[in-house]
Protein backbone atom coordinates (compact mmCIF):
# COMPACT_ATOMS: atom_id res chain seq x y z
CA UNK A 1 0.00 0.00 0.00
CA UNK A 2 0.91 3.64 -0.41
CA UNK A 3 1.58 5.77 2.04
CA UNK A 4 2.02 8.67 0.20
CA UNK A 5 -1.37 8.67 -1.42
CA UNK A 6 -3.70 11.26 -1.52
CA UNK A 7 -0.55 13.89 -0.84
CA UNK A 8 0.02 17.12 -3.26
CA UNK A 9 3.75 16.68 -3.17
CA UNK A 10 5.87 13.96 -4.34
CA UNK A 11 7.12 11.69 -1.89
CA UNK A 12 10.46 12.48 -2.11
CA UNK A 13 10.08 16.25 -1.29
CA UNK A 14 7.47 14.85 2.08
CA UNK A 15 10.56 12.49 3.09
CA UNK A 16 13.45 15.28 2.61
CA UNK A 17 11.50 17.54 4.93
CA UNK A 18 10.60 14.90 7.61
CA UNK A 19 14.37 13.95 7.44
CA UNK A 20 15.39 17.72 8.05
CA UNK A 21 12.80 18.10 11.06
CA UNK A 22 14.05 14.66 12.86
CA UNK A 23 17.62 15.00 11.32
CA UNK A 24 18.37 18.41 12.65
CA UNK A 25 16.02 19.42 15.43
CA UNK A 26 14.34 22.09 13.51
CA UNK A 27 11.32 23.78 13.82
CA UNK A 28 8.25 23.30 11.39
CA UNK A 29 8.70 26.60 10.19
CA UNK A 30 12.43 26.60 9.43
CA UNK A 31 12.14 23.08 7.43
CA UNK A 32 10.29 25.52 5.27
CA UNK A 33 13.34 27.85 4.71
CA UNK A 34 15.54 24.96 2.72
CA UNK A 35 12.44 23.98 0.86
CA UNK A 36 11.60 27.65 -0.09
CA UNK A 37 15.25 27.67 -1.59
CA UNK A 38 14.60 25.16 -3.43
CA UNK A 39 11.55 26.44 -4.80
CA UNK A 40 8.88 24.24 -3.11
CA UNK A 41 6.34 26.53 -1.74
CA UNK A 42 5.05 24.26 1.49
CA UNK A 43 3.51 25.62 4.86
CA UNK A 44 4.90 24.72 8.21
CA UNK A 45 1.43 23.10 8.38
CA UNK A 46 2.32 20.77 6.05
CA UNK A 47 5.17 20.31 7.86
CA UNK A 48 3.91 19.30 10.84
CA UNK A 49 0.85 16.87 9.43
CA UNK A 50 3.75 14.72 7.78
CA UNK A 51 5.69 14.83 10.85
CA UNK A 52 3.33 13.21 12.53
CA UNK A 53 2.12 10.86 9.83
CA UNK A 54 5.67 9.75 8.73
CA UNK A 55 8.12 9.79 11.48
CA UNK A 56 7.50 6.79 13.28
CA UNK A 57 8.74 5.36 10.03
CA UNK A 58 11.54 7.38 8.98
CA UNK A 59 12.50 6.82 12.66
CA UNK A 60 12.50 2.88 12.83
CA UNK A 61 14.46 3.23 8.91
CA UNK A 62 17.17 5.09 10.93
CA UNK A 63 17.01 2.92 14.14
CA UNK A 64 17.88 0.40 11.89
CA UNK A 65 20.93 2.09 9.97
CA UNK A 66 22.32 3.60 13.64
CA UNK A 67 26.30 2.53 13.56
CA UNK A 68 26.14 2.31 17.07
CA UNK A 69 27.06 4.91 20.15
CA UNK A 70 30.60 6.10 21.27
CA UNK A 71 32.29 4.18 23.53
CA UNK A 72 32.03 6.96 26.25
CA UNK A 73 29.17 7.71 28.55
CA UNK A 74 28.63 10.63 30.88
CA UNK A 75 25.09 9.41 33.20
CA UNK A 76 23.05 12.02 35.03
CA UNK A 77 20.16 12.18 36.89
CA UNK A 78 17.97 15.00 37.14
CA UNK A 79 15.26 15.95 39.36
CA UNK A 80 11.35 16.71 37.89
CA UNK A 81 8.35 17.55 39.48
CA UNK A 82 5.21 15.59 37.91
CA UNK A 83 1.93 16.37 39.28
CA UNK A 84 3.44 18.06 42.72
CA UNK A 85 5.79 14.78 43.41
CA UNK A 86 9.25 14.37 42.72
CA UNK A 87 10.90 12.46 40.11
CA UNK A 88 14.14 11.67 39.30
CA UNK A 89 14.82 11.60 34.91
CA UNK A 90 17.88 9.26 34.34
CA UNK A 91 20.40 10.21 31.28
CA UNK A 92 23.15 8.93 29.63
CA UNK A 93 24.57 10.64 26.64
CA UNK A 94 27.19 9.51 24.78
CA UNK A 95 30.71 11.43 24.06
CA UNK A 96 28.81 12.48 20.42
CA UNK A 97 25.95 14.08 22.57
CA UNK A 98 23.44 11.40 21.68
CA UNK A 99 21.26 10.11 24.05
CA UNK A 100 22.02 6.34 24.53
CA UNK A 101 19.08 5.99 27.82
CA UNK A 102 17.03 7.33 29.52
CA UNK A 103 14.67 6.22 32.33
CA UNK A 104 12.06 7.71 34.93
CA UNK A 105 11.84 6.98 38.99
CA UNK A 106 10.23 8.13 42.04
CA UNK A 107 13.65 7.30 44.07
CA UNK A 108 17.23 8.14 43.71
CA UNK A 109 19.43 4.76 45.46
CA UNK A 110 21.40 2.18 44.47
CA UNK A 111 18.48 -0.05 43.53
CA UNK A 112 17.63 2.82 41.13
CA UNK A 113 20.79 3.02 39.97
CA UNK A 114 21.39 -0.54 39.54
CA UNK A 115 18.29 -0.88 37.13
CA UNK A 116 19.41 2.11 35.25
CA UNK A 117 22.15 0.43 34.53
CA UNK A 118 21.14 -2.88 33.87
CA UNK A 119 18.76 -1.48 31.00
CA UNK A 120 21.30 0.67 29.84
CA UNK A 121 23.91 -2.07 29.45
CA UNK A 122 21.51 -4.62 27.99
CA UNK A 123 19.92 -1.98 25.42
CA UNK A 124 22.97 -1.31 24.06
CA UNK A 125 24.79 -4.41 23.84
CA UNK A 126 28.16 -3.99 24.82
CA UNK A 127 30.45 -2.40 27.45
CA UNK A 128 31.83 1.20 27.57
CA UNK A 129 35.09 1.72 27.86
CA UNK A 130 34.51 4.28 30.46
CA UNK A 131 31.78 5.84 32.35
CA UNK A 132 31.65 9.65 33.88
CA UNK A 133 28.99 10.02 36.35
CA UNK A 134 28.99 13.01 39.60
CA UNK A 135 29.68 11.85 42.50
CA UNK A 136 26.81 9.56 43.71
CA UNK A 137 27.42 6.71 45.81
CA UNK A 138 24.72 4.99 44.16
CA UNK A 139 26.16 4.49 41.37
CA UNK A 140 29.51 2.59 42.28
CA UNK A 141 27.62 0.27 44.36
CA UNK A 142 25.13 -0.39 41.12
CA UNK A 143 28.09 -0.90 38.90
CA UNK A 144 29.60 -3.42 41.14
CA UNK A 145 26.49 -5.48 41.18
CA UNK A 146 25.73 -5.52 37.67
CA UNK A 147 29.17 -6.74 36.94
CA UNK A 148 29.98 -3.60 34.88
CA UNK A 149 34.00 -3.56 34.22
CA UNK A 150 34.46 -0.25 32.44
CA UNK A 151 36.63 2.40 33.78
CA UNK A 152 34.53 4.74 36.29
CA UNK A 153 35.62 8.64 36.50
CA UNK A 154 33.55 10.59 39.35
CA UNK A 155 33.63 14.73 38.36
CA UNK A 156 32.05 16.95 40.76
CA UNK A 157 29.05 18.73 38.68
Amino acid sequence: MNTYKRHRFPPEIISYAVWLYYRFNLSHRDVEDPLAERGITVTYESIRRWCIKFGAIYARRLKRKHQGFGDTFYIDEVFVKIGGKQHYLWRAVDQDGEVVGVLLQRRRDSVAAKRFFKRLLGSHGQEPRKITTDKLGSYVASRADVGCDSRHCAVRQ
